[in-house]
């Protein structure tokens, strides 16, 4: 199946969205003064060593201390003879030491993010790990005789005295022994250049940034299904075609410079899809629906027959609602990115038979994620248990805050959120009409940040369109609530 991938890229903001038969399958967004920290690698310094949790806290320069447990201590695990308990974590650690960590999950709500000691760092073909004598393999490359063979050829190009190890990733089944020994040595020198670091800088100190988000679609993203990549900023399709060239040759041809009246995420409704992932009802084209909930510990799935009444088998309805759910659900943990535990409620089915298939098309659908993800199965009431790894934030969580008018019980979206719509809005009437200037009138949450931290963008898109933007607070307005006046 081939696929589109767009890349909407402004100062302050990346957003991605990958596109199939004309459908948003996934959605990802970065923000310049919130960018993500997984994979990050820092110089940490140990503050506070919890035995009893067998767990530390590692300052690595945020404002939350983050939090490292003994299972993801590689001293503890390379440590443990026979494979047995890990040595305790207060054996290990003591307060004010400086220890090399990576970040593995990025803070949320109020956990800080969670380390590990063991690192890694993912190039296009390989990802090495410094510390680990072992060649794995992707899970995703099934066959047992293709595995060993990887194995074989990456072996062959390392030095017999090589401390480190890689994982063979999907990517590089069809490459080339040049292209290995690229990836290899780029991997080595982002190693020694952390090294280096850690000896020369006092902790907390970064040693090493992860990729920008278009960086790391085209790493890890696109491939051979990829028919195109479409970018609407001269500067991003630059950055991105240098590192194309650089690191996939493949894929620069794919790149291509967006310029059309219509801004890119509209033209493949893409912003119509962003508005339905943020709400808690997804409609099914039988008339059924499902109703999304998420909170801190779990997200829950209910699926509605609604307004479908379908022949007259009523278990018939019930049964082909639920395989549309299936795919509608799998779908809808890939735009929104949700993770951690999800209980889904299909409508009661007495037919085991129909169970199993709902079953097996919810694996089905879900295999084509590249998220990992386990399902259960049903359980004694009728629901199923499944996981999904949660990386990074939720769409929900990225774009939504707790709303301060009902007392957190619903949500809306965030100031700043709020002013990047304002942003697109303006630049679209910018190319329908020609005022002599365009007034802003929001609350005064809304202002206040295109007064601060926001003004750049808004000064640079004045320029860019070559019109004034004048700023009014409307004190009765609601923090979603503005108004863009052409004078």
């Amino acid at each position: 199946m081939t696929e589109e991938i767009l890349v909407n890229h402004t100062a302050h903001e990346t957003r991605v969205a990958v596109i199939q038969q004309g459908a948003t399958q996934e959605l990802h967004i970065e923000r310049a003064a919130t960018r993500g920290l997984v994979g990050n690698v820092c110089l940490g310094k140990v503050s506070r060593v919890l035995p009893g949790m067998q767990s530390a806290f590692i300052d690595i320069g945020l404002e939350r201390a983050a939090f490292l447990h003994v299972a993801d201590l590689w001293q503890s695990r390379s440590g443990s003879p026979g494979g047995g308990l890990p040595t305790p974590i207060e054996k290990l650690l003591f307060e004010g030491q400086p220890l090399l960590v990576q970040v593995i999950k990025d803070p949320l709500g109020t956990k800080g993010a969670r380390l590990s000691t063991q690192i890694s760092i993912a190039g296009r073909l390989l990802v090495y790990l410094p510390q680990d004598p072992h060649i794995g393999v992707s899970q995703r490359i099934e066959d047992e005789a293709e595995r060993q063979a990887l194995r074989a050829r990456l072996q062959k190009l390392l030095p017999a005295d090589e401390k480190g190890g890689f994982i063979i990733r999907t990517s590089a089944e069809e490459a080339s022994e040049a292209e290995l020994e690229a990836d290899i040595e780029y991997l080595r020198r982002r190693w020694r250049q952390i090294l280096e670091g850690s000896r020369l800088q006092p902790a907390p100190a970064l040693l090493y940034q992860e990729l920008s988000l278009g960086q790391r679609v085209l790493r890890d993203i696109a491939g051979e299904a990829t028919a195109a990549i479409l970018v609407d900023s001269p500067e991003a399709l630059a950055e991105l075609t240098e590192f194309a060239r650089t690191y996939m040759p493949s894929m620069a041809g794919r790149l291509r410079q967006y310029a059309g009246e219509r801004a890119l995420f509209e033209l493949y409704n893409v912003e119509d899809e962003i508005a339905k992932a943020l709400s808690r009802r997804v409609d099914l084209k039988s008339g059924g629906y499902l109703i999304i909930d998420q909170t801190e510990a779990m997200t829950t799935i209910d699926v509605n027959t609604g307004g479908y009444i379908g022949g007259r088998n009523f278990d018939d309805t019930i049964f082909r609602t639920n395989l549309e759910a299936a795919h509608a659900i799998a779908r809808q943990l890939r735009v929104r990115n949700l993770g951690g535990i999800i209980i889904v409620d299909f409508i009661d089915m007495a037919s085991g038979e129909h169970r199993d298939q709902v079953l097996q098309e919810l694996r089905k659908a879900l295999a084509r994620d590249r998220t990992k993800s386990s399902v259960n199965g049903f359980t004694s009431l009728g629901l199923i248990e499944m996981t999904r790894k949660r990386t990074r934030e939720s769409l929900a969580h990225l774009l939504l805050e707790p709303c301060p008018t009902c007392a957190g019980k619903g949500q809306v979206k965030t100031a700043r959120t709020v002013c990047y719509e304002i942003l697109r809005e303006i630049q679209r009437e910018a190319r329908q009409f020609n005022p002599k200037e365009f007034r802003i009138v929001a609350s005064q949450e809304v202002i206040d940040l295109f007064l601060e931290e926001e003004a750049q963008p808004l000064a640079a898109l004045g320029d860019l369109i070559g019109r004034r933007i004048a700023l009014q607070v409307e004190t009765l307005y609601q923090q979603e609530q503005y108004d863009i006046v052409l004078m």
